[in-house]
């Protein structure tokens, strides 16, 4: 696999280089960018996937948005399967496609999207080299006029939804799993746990492979103290640039 070579710059460099860019992203993440200009709908599920029959990334995602299992995807426009090369090494693991993510129908578009991007270029990974996927397919989310807000997926739509997440980890084969917050950390290991408990270590897989845990982007999105915003980012980053050295 091959990176990028990090420039030899002081830390400082790229807090005043992502500034501004992370302020676009927060005030993405809060503003009326999304407006409905249909009316709430329910979905009517169509055929059943055929299930045993996804033997290809192409035809796992259109099973992905066939899915049926849990009631999520009743009000999301369509199932947010992963993306990126079959033969990745490295899989990014987030929690469930947002307000973008369910319009365009792909992974990681929004603004958590974005300032992962950023933080995958400052770590040297190239996110096409990459596969990345969340451990809820669908959007979940209160509708508040014409705003649809976020909800944190159960317990139990993680668990029915690992199902699909094994599929692709079957198909992708990834020596390195990255789990980006709690809900994508319950997917990959069947266990609630704390980010707190698993950051900074490298865990073996069941079933092969390793995992990194950190948080999600989002995370760094909402928080208001910028001092600690940038300390979380750089932790953020450096948690990326283990994950490109291991799998290097």
């Amino acid at each position: 696999m091959s990176v990028h070579a990090i420039p030899e710059r002081p830390a400082r460099y790229f807090l005043l280089r992502s500034r501004a860019r992370v302020e676009r992203m927060r005030a993405a993440a809060v503003s009326l960018a999304n407006p409905l200009t249909d009316t709430w709908r329910t979905r009517v599920p169509d055929e059943p996937a055929p299930d045993d029959d996804v033997t290809t990334l192409d035809a796992l995602a259109r099973a992905i948005d066939r899915c049926t299992r849990c009631p999520l995807y009743r009000n999301a426009t369509q199932g947010v399967a992963g993306e990126g090369p079959k033969a990745a090494r490295i899989m990014l693991v987030g929690e469930q496609p947002g307000d973008q993510e369910d319009r365009q129908g792909r992974p990681f578009v929004g603004p958590a999207g974005q300032l992962l991007d950023a933080a995958l270029d400052e770590a040297g990974l190239d996110r096409r080299r990459l596969f990345l996927t969340n451990a809820v397919k669908h959007f979940k989310f209160e509708p508040r006029g014409k705003r649809r807000l976020h909800q944190n997926p159960t317990i139990a739509e993680i668990d029915i939804c690992r199902w699909w997440l094994d599929k692709e980890r079957a198909l992708v084969e990834p020596e390195l799993i990255v789990t980006l917050g709690a809900s994508a950390l319950r997917g990959v290991t069947g266990r609630s746990v704390s980010i707190k408990s698993m950051r900074g270590a490298v865990h073996r897989l069941e079933g092969g492979g390793r995992l990194i845990a950190t948080v999600h982007p989002s995370f760094l999105l909402r928080m208001p103290d910028r001092t600690r915003a940038a300390a979380e980012r750089a932790a953020f980053v450096a948690d990326l640039i283990r994950a490109r050295k291991l799998a290097a």
